[in-house]
């Protein structure tokens, strides 16, 4: 959003002062009411005003949807829906053979997990945790205040509700408003991990959370996967995770 208001402001910058205080004075009694808003007035006036063509235009939205080709996810409001349903479904649709766990495949299944990866008659207990990238310093609404990935601004981004010994393998998928980022952890790597805070509630036995902010980020590089690879290391991070199980 900066960006797209630093383009707006070159441009009005270049009106004559006559139609810059035109504009800054119907701007200050602008009432906005969807889908009328200030960046649409601001682009029909100088579409008006013939400081802007149709092409300029088209190519300052495709800019745009470049930059933003993920806010649609923090329109999503609730956090619940994020996590159990655009989270996992959007996992689901990058690793198919992903299943839903149920008493038929698990009979000691009580919804500890989200999936079930199944590897050589061997069954990978998967659970997903997911969370979006926005300004920590702002109380604006999610979309408003959703980050690029490149953005200076701080970010606290914490994974909740985390139960390693309930599943073999974690993933945490990370949403910026203009990427999505995988990190793939075996339970132990989580449990061990210096980030990992233990007893998130009163009362809650092996359960707890982890923040994954601007300053400790690259941290986890090493556990960073891309979307074509998950399969794979879902499968070298239950490897990993058996071979602690043996020492």
């Amino acid at each position: 959003m900066e960006i797209l208001k630093q383009k707006f402001e070159t441009l009005i910058i270049t009106l004559s002062s006559e139609n810059r205080q035109e504009l800054k004075t119907r701007f200050e009694n602008l009432v906005s009411v969807y889908p009328f808003n200030e960046y649409e007035f601001i682009i029909s006036t100088l579409l008006g005003l013939r400081k802007i063509t149709l092409d300029d235009y088209y190519q300052i939205r495709d800019e745009y949807l470049d930059r933003n080709m993920f806010l649609y996810i923090f329109e999503i409001s609730a956090p619940r829906v994020f996590g159990e349903q655009w989270a996992q479904g959007h996992l689901k649709e990058l690793v198919p053979k992903l299943q839903r766990p149920n008493r038929i495949i698990d009979p000691d299944y009580s919804g500890q997990y989200d999936f079930i990866l199944e590897i050589n008659e061997q069954k990978i207990r998967i659970e997903v945790k997911a969370s979006r990238a926005v300004d920590f310093d702002d109380n604006i609404p999610l979309y408003v205040k959703a980050l690029s990935f490149n953005s200076s601004k701080r970010f606290d981004m914490n994974f909740q509700q985390v139960k390693p010994d309930c599943c073999d393998v974690f993933v945490w998928v990370a949403v910026w408003r203009d990427q999505i980022r995988y990190w793939i952890l075996s339970s132990d790597e989580v449990k061990s991990n210096k980030y990992y805070s233990k007893g998130q509630h009163r009362g809650s036995q092996g359960e707890g959370q982890l923040h994954i902010q601007n300053d400790n980020i690259s941290e986890f590089d090493n556990f960073l996967v891309s979307s074509d690879e998950l399969q794979t290391k879902i499968i070298d991070a239950f490897k990993r995770q058996q071979q602690i199980g043996t020492k």
